[in-house]
């Protein structure tokens, strides 16, 4: 479908490929990767024809077309409804349309052969491109990514550059090109947002290359990963799990190729200086300096994968708890947020608060932070020194400083080789640490305002959505810092890479109310997809018994006061039953955390399993003992 041949690129001096090609079958599901700077954006304009390489070239069939969503688009401004600018990939068939609202019009005056003619032909036309149910696809799909139906009719202009690229993708997954280019289609959508857009990936027709760096995203949506390295396209057969597998099994070989011809080398060089000046061994010397000269060298394996070379300071410890939130209530205008809400940060907590876009968890990181007014009370616990960032913390930055002197100036102890390697880690490297703050794009600012919070020395860091604007590499550096952060911290985040290497337990608002879940990401995904089928059960077995009692009531138009009365403890002993199946899943998670060293080898959160374990246990013979009751009235 699409080559990629001999393909030759530079910046300046600096070659971003260098002989590259690469081949694309229609149905690929491609994941680009690389660190960044390597090349990848701008591999996707070199297919998209935006940019022209210096050497090479793409070919591509006839039939081929290409959608590209790209960062460019944030700034696409209209006065149409997102609606409209989403249905404008059905271009040819709203001129169709166009086409048969002329023709009702001349109609109104002339209904002749001719015009119920053109207009019979124009229908057929319009229903073989499947035209009514057009507006409902790009209504499905705009809902998916998470606008509300209220907001369909809204002007693109009104939105946020975030919301606007939403409309954009909308725009192309409609459209269903042949080959499909979405560079870091994740960074504006919330979680929810993004688990739909896997599951429409995953029956998409035509081929596609995606441009992330969330791992789980793509490891769930291609099965083709293509490494942009040393200016080299690398193709691995398989996603992101499989690539970083099969990368450490190549490397291993190539290392061993490596130092096996390192060792040929130097012992051919041995003989060449031994012998150089003996006429008897001038034939095999010439020999061996001539196969020098044609072998093929093998490269040393560079090594992407960086160590973090960096560590928190703490000065001060805090209390034991952090901060405590008690019937907390807050709103905009119409728009709740919490409503009597409690919380509870305890010293060593590391909290990751997921969910939708909109519920209110950035507001909740600035009431903690005691940075919003709120209905009820916020107390703060000994000793508790905040670190805060957010995408407001970027205009605390100094626009005049260097990079560098910005972090000096932070207030830290660091020496400047300290500072120098920590923005080394956020992608600053050499010179570039004394770059204007003033010429930096928005995600270089915030990898700046990163850097100043983890040198701050807080014991307890607020971070909000810290890994965009981030590659693998700096987020793996982020997440092994975190893993050694003796403090306590909160992050709202939609990375479920991050969240699961780094979180102990998991917050979401939910009802206007602060759930907590007190384990990591994968139990909590697991508790919570038990939750939900229990609540579509329970949801099941209430219209299944609304049709019954509905079909009984037709059958029997009289009514009978003993139906009634059996029918009511019917419903009650249904609802006993869905009651008995929660508590039992709740025991079981208790019993799960009973077991877990960090329960019993801690006293104080012993103590409190065991309670809530035996108010469970009680609770559950209370209602069997119920249900048994109301079986025997029953029968």
């Amino acid at each position: 479908m699409l080559s990629i041949n001999n393909l030759d690129y530079f910046i300046g001096d600096r070659a971003l490929f260098n002989n590259a090609s690469l081949h694309i079958k229609p149905k690929d599901k491609i994941g680009l990767i690389g660190l960044n700077g390597q090349g990848k954006s701008t591999l996707l304009k070199i297919i998209n024809g935006d940019i022209t390489p210096d050497k090479g070239e793409v070919q591509m069939s006839k039939d081929c077309t290409i959608g590209f969503l790209n960062q460019d688009l944030l700034s696409f401004q209209s006065d149409e409804s997102i609606l409209h600018v989403a249905m404008q990939a059905f271009k040819e068939a709203l001129k169709l349309q166009d086409k048969i609202d002329g023709i009702l019009k001349k109609m109104e005056e002339d209904y002749s052969d001719d015009l119920v003619d053109k207009l019979t032909k124009a229908q057929e036309q319009f229903e073989m491109m499947e035209g009514y149910s057009l507006q409902a696809k790009a209504e499905e799909i705009l809902e998916g990514i998470g606008f509300k139906t209220e907001d369909l009719s809204r002007p693109l202009k009104t939105f946020s550059g975030g919301w606007r690229m939403r409309v954009m993708l909308a725009k192309l997954l409609l459209e269903k090109p042949s080959l499909l280019m979405l560079d870091e289609p994740t960074n504006h959508l919330d979680l929810p947002s993004i688990q739909w857009i896997e599951n429409y990936l995953k029956s998409y027709e035509g081929a596609y290359i995606i441009v992330s760096h969330d791992r789980e995203f793509l490891n769930r949506t291609i099965d083709i990963t293509v490494e942009v390295d040393q200016q080299q396209l690398n193709l691995y057969s398989g996603n992101y799990s499989f690539y970083q597998e099969e990368k450490a099994l190549r490397a291993e070989l190539q290392q061993n190729a490596y130092e096996n011809q390192q060792q040929k080398i130097k012992q051919t060089e041995q003989f060449i200086s031994r012998f150089r000046s003996k006429a008897t061994k001038a034939k095999q010397v010439q020999s061996r300096v001539k196969a020098l000269d044609r072998m093929d060298k093998v490269e040393a394996v560079v090594d992407n994968n960086a160590t973090i070379n960096f560590s928190f300071k703490i000065n001060n410890k805090s209390g034991r708890h952090i901060v405590r939130l008690q019937d907390i209530s807050k709103s905009y205008g119409d728009i709740k947020i919490l409503e009597h809400a409690d919380a509870h940060i305890e010293r060593g907590d590391k909290i990751a608060l997921i969910g939708a876009n909109g519920k209110g968890k950035s507001t909740l990181l600035r009431i903690i932070a005691g940075e919003e007014k709120i209905e009820g009370k916020r107390e703060e616990g000994y000793n508790v020194e905040f670190g805060f960032f957010a995408q407001h913390q970027l205009e605390s930055l100094n626009i005049q400083n260097e990079i560098l002197d910005e972090l000096k100036q932070a207030g830290s102890d660091r020496t400047e080789m300290e500072l120098r390697n920590l923005l080394g880690c956020f992608l600053f490297r050499d010179e570039e640490v004394f770059k204007k703050i003033k010429v930096l794009s928005g995600g270089e600012k915030s990898r700046v305002a990163l850097s100043k919070t983890m040198i701050s020395d807080a014991n307890f860091l607020l971070l909000d959505e810290p890994t965009n604007h981030l590659d693998m590499q700096s987020e793996n550096i982020l997440i092994q810092a975190l893993q050694q952060y003796e403090g306590s911290f909160i992050t709202v985040s939609h990375n479920r890479y991050f969240v699961s290497n780094v979180a102990n337990k998991i917050w979401w608002i939910e009802d206007y109310q602060i759930k907590e879940y007190p384990g990591t990401y994968e139990e909590f995904q697991d508790w919570f997809a038990k939750r939900e089928a229990a609540k579509a059960e329970e949801k099941a077995f209430e219209q299944e018994l609304k049709k019954e009692e509905k079909k009984q009531k037709q059958s029997k138009p009289r009514h009978n006061p003993e139906d009634a009365e059996y029918k009511a403890k019917q419903k009650e002993l249904g609802k006993i039953e869905n009651q008995i199946e929660k508590l039992e899943v709740k025991k079981s998670n208790l019993e799960e955390e009973l077991a877990k060293p960090s329960v019993y080898g801690n006293p104080d959160k012993l103590f409190e399993v065991n309670q809530n374990f035996d108010k469970v246990s009680k609770e559950l013979e209370e209602l069997t003992n119920q249900w048994e009751a109301l079986a025997m009235e029953i029968e």
